[in-house]
C-alpha cells in the first residue's frame, strides 16, 4: 500500500477513487505534467500501465481510503474527492482539493459546504422519502475538471 513517489517538484495527486468519475482525466493531465498519481480505493480496478500511476488498495473498513489519503496529504498534494469531510481534513493538512466537477474546495468555502452537508443530512433523516445527492455528472463537469486540474498543477509547479 505505498503511494507513488512525489514528482521532482514534490507535486503529487491522490485520487479518492471508489466513486470517482474522472479517473481517466486525472491520468491524462498527470501524464502531460509528469505528476505521479496514487489511486486509493478499497476495491481493485484497472489503472494505466504507467510508472506515474500507482494503485493503493486499502481495507474495506469504513473510511479506510479517506484515512489513508488524509495521512498522506501535505502541501504540494492535489486531492481529488467528492467527500466534503475528506476535503476538510486535506485542506487542514495544506493540500489543494478538487471535487470531481472541477470545483475547488478552499479554506474559505469548506465551512459552508460542511454546513450544507449537515443541514441536508438532517432534512433527509427527518422526512420520509426525501433523498438527495448531487446532480448527475455532466459533460460540462468533466470539461471544468480538466481545466481546474491543469490550472492547479501549473500553479503548484510555479510555486515550488
Amino acid at each position: 500500500m505505498t503511494a507513488a513517489a512525489p514528482g521532482p517538484d514534490g507535486v503529487h495527486i491522490l485520487v479518492d477513487a471508489d466513486a470517482c468519475p474522472v479517473k481517466d482525466e486525472v491520468y491524462r493531465v498527470a501524464a502531460r505534467h509528469r505528476v505521479p498519481v496514487s489511486v486509493v480505493s478499497n476495491a481493485p480496478f484497472r489503472i494505466p500501465d504507467s510508472p506515474l500511476v500507482k494503485r493503493v488498495l486499502v481495507s474495506d473498513a469504513f473510511d479506510a481510503a479517506d484515512d489513508w489519503i488524509a495521512e498522506h496529504t501535505r502541501p504540494g498534494v492535489v486531492v481529488i474527492t467528492g467527500d466534503i469531510l475528506l476535503a476538510d481534513r486535506c485542506l487542514k493538512a495544506g493540500a489543494t482539493v478538487l471535487a470531481h466537477t472541477g470545483k475547488p474546495f478552499t479554506t474559505a468555502s469548506i465551512g459552508g459546504a460542511l454546513a450544507t452537508r449537515a443541514i441536508m443530512a438532517d432534512l433527509r433523516a427527518g422526512a420520509d422519502g426525501i433523498t438527495g445527492g448531487p446532480p448527475p455528472f455532466a459533460k460540462a463537469d468533466r470539461s471544468r475538471f480538466l481545466q481546474s486540474l491543469d490550472t492547479e498543477l501549473v500553479r503548484l509547479a510555479r510555486t515550488r
